[in-house]
């Protein structure tokens, strides 16, 4: 399924959302001067890599530091053209209603701590991986948690493949993200029990989910009300 449109109207200008969505695409702009070597180079640094904290021997050997700055810094790298446009796509149709009821300052601090918290569970889980995890998707798929609780009957516009033929259709969101998030549940399910890491990063996607869900009430301003359009 592909979300073309939330039909919700942001209120007001998403000033948090579009300069989340600049820096990101300012740092893709230099990833793609590099050199394939320099840009492995790159993702090793400042992307997320668990065996950095987990293997000290290994880390050294690599001349990787125990630095917590990848941490944040992950979120704001991206693989390739589709990585980097799926996320930011996801950010502008959801990112803007989501702020619009935080106020900047409170969806910047929620946004960065989804990041934070969707790469500790990624951690947790993956501890002897030696690959760097990087993108935006942790820290959107905890917009996407507190969109699902705060407008969960607004309609998503989304092409939805059947069969060869691809259909325009109306969905809620909560059916939309629900799916979502099964999918990801489902998906690193398997990938866990496979006993590889893989090249996406699902269960960094459900524990920002789940962590924009836990910390949407505290970043609400006044009484949190369900949209029910």
């Amino acid at each position: 399924m592909i979300p073309l449109r939330a039909k919700i109207p942001s209120q007001h200008l998403p000033v948090v959302t579009v300069v989340l969505i600049t820096v990101n695409a300012v740092a893709f702009s230099f990833e793609v001067t590099l050199w394939a070597d320099q840009k492995l180079a790159l993702f090793y640094f400042y992307g997320l890599v668990p065996a950095r904290y987990t293997q000290p021997l290994w880390a050294d050997q690599l001349g990787l530091s125990p630095s917590y700055w990848p941490f944040l810094t992950s979120m704001f790298l991206h693989g390739g053209w589709m990585h980097i446009i799926g996320n930011m796509w996801s950010l502008w149709l959801f990112g803007d209603k989501v702020e619009d009821r935080m106020g900047h300052l409170r969806f910047l601090t929620f946004y960065l701590l989804c990041g934070l918290a969707a790469a500790g569970v990624h951690l947790a889980l993956n501890q002897t991986s030696t690959l760097p995890v990087i993108g935006a998707s942790g820290a959107v798929a905890g917009v996407m948690g507190a969109y699902f609780i705060m407008y969960p009957f607004s309609r998503i516009v989304t092409v939805v493949p059947i069969f060869i033929f691809f259909h325009v259709m109306e969905i809620p969101a909560f059916i939309y993200l629900g799916l979502w998030f099964l999918m990801q549940v489902s998906s690193g399910t398997m990938a866990l029990g496979a006993g590889g890491h893989g090249g996406i990063a699902f269960w960094a996607h459900v524990g920002g989910f789940v962590m924009g869900i836990l910390l949407l009430r505290s970043f609400v301003r006044g009484q949190l009300r369900r949209r029910w359009w």
